[in-house]
């Protein structure tokens, strides 16, 4: 199934129940007064995450979602009955922005979160709240109020450990499959990735981690060019990005306006996603990104090492780079190892930090 990543929903919490104009009739009791009852409060609408769903496709469908309306009220100052709730499921990692406003409603990240979209209307008050001194027969009650109505947008963004990054063709799709079980289309043709594709690399038994294609970028991504600008908010999430780039310069249709595609250098191709990554979203620069230089087969061993070294020079690379045929699944294990050890790091140093704090005397405690 193709993944949906993005959908439109109206939801319409339910109106609160009208109160009621009632006055109390038994016999042997004369103007017995005003008995009506409130009315109940309508239901409220929550989106809920469940981590069993990875796509919003179920939304193409299915775009109205509606609570229950309130129960008016009755006399004997019986109060109506509450309207239900309706709980909508969407997967983890959904981000619910209100249309009307773009405004950024919340973001559900963990299985079982909820969030209140629409808010069920306040049932109205009976005749009994308007009795007085100098108002024994109150005819007077009001109605419920009207829930909430919201035009809401939904985004997936995937909550994967490893982004990937590169060119179309670089190799991303092959370099996912040989590390995980994912198969995604491999091709000789560019934007053969159409949506991303998601692989779990198990290094070990309870040592996983969970790696994210995305279509290839181009010049231009970050305003809308191409595929990847639909899907650059898939790497937002990650911790780390890997940066795939043929050590051979590739021609690109479109690159620089020039017609029939334009050949672009290794350390072009960095510099360009680099650019697109600034405009779209400054802090994706400061995640820790690999360089991986891919294709290392069509060179002979000596001449692609001698090759890699001199893009990195060229880059003033400080990060970790690594030399690898995908295809051949060359060096790819590696990197899995060193990505694995690096998450391994990060819960240490997250253990460490946690049991500091802990540790910690509390602030205007005596000292030992």
């Amino acid at each position: 199934m193709k993944l949906v990543d993005e959908a439109e929903i109206t939801v319409t919490a339910g109106n609160g129940g009208n109160g009621c104009i009632g006055f109390r009739r038994e016999k042997f009791i004369p103007l017995g007064g005003p008995d009506g009852g409130d009315g109940g409060d309508g239901g409220d609408v929550w989106l809920q995450a469940d981590e069993n769903l990875n796509t919003l496709v179920d939304f193409r469908h299915q775009k109205q979602f509606r609570a229950q309306r309130g129960e008016n009220g009755m006399g004997q100052q019986r109060y109506g009955k509450a309207g239900e709730d309706t709980t909508v499921v969407v997967p983890v990692g959904t981000v619910v922005i209100n249309v009307d406003t773009d405004e950024a409603i919340g973001d559900l990240t963990t299985h079982g979160e909820r969030l209140l979209v629409a808010k069920g209307g306040q049932g109205g008050l009976g005749n009994m709240h308007f009795k007085s001194s100098i108002n024994r027969s109150p005819r007077r009650a009001t109605p419920g109020s009207d829930g909430e109505q919201r035009l809401l947008k939904l985004e997936l963004k995937l909550l994967a450990d490893v982004g990937l990054l590169g060119f179309p063709n670089a190799g991303k799709s092959t370099f996912i499959r040989a590390v995980s079980a994912a198969t995604p289309k491999v091709a000789d043709y560019p934007f053969t990735t159409l949506y991303p594709n998601l692989g779990v690399v198990s290094v070990e038994p309870g040592r996983s981690f969970v790696i994210a294609d995305i279509p290839g970028l181009i010049e231009g991504a970050a305003d809308g060019a191409g595929l990847g600008s639909l899907f650059l908010r898939h790497v937002q999430r990650t911790r780390l990005l890997l940066h795939l780039v043929d050590i051979a310069p590739m021609s690109y249709e479109g690159m620089g306006g020039a017609e029939g595609g334009v050949e672009v250098a290794p350390a072009e191709q960095v510099r360009a996603i680099e650019h697109e990554l600034r405009k779209y979203d400054p802090a994706m620069l400061a995640k820790p990104r690999w360089l991986v230089l891919n294709k290392a087969d069509l060179m002979f061993e000596d001449e692609a090492q001698e090759r890699a070294q001199e893009i990195v020079a060229e880059l003033g690379w400080t990060q970790p780079w690594f030399l690898v045929s995908a295809i051949g699944r060359e060096g790819t294990w590696p990197i899995m190892l060193a990505v694995q050890s690096f998450f391994d790091s990060l819960r240490m140093d997250a253990a460490d930090a946690a049991d500091a704090a802990e540790s910690k005397p509390a602030q205007g405690s005596d000292a030992a």
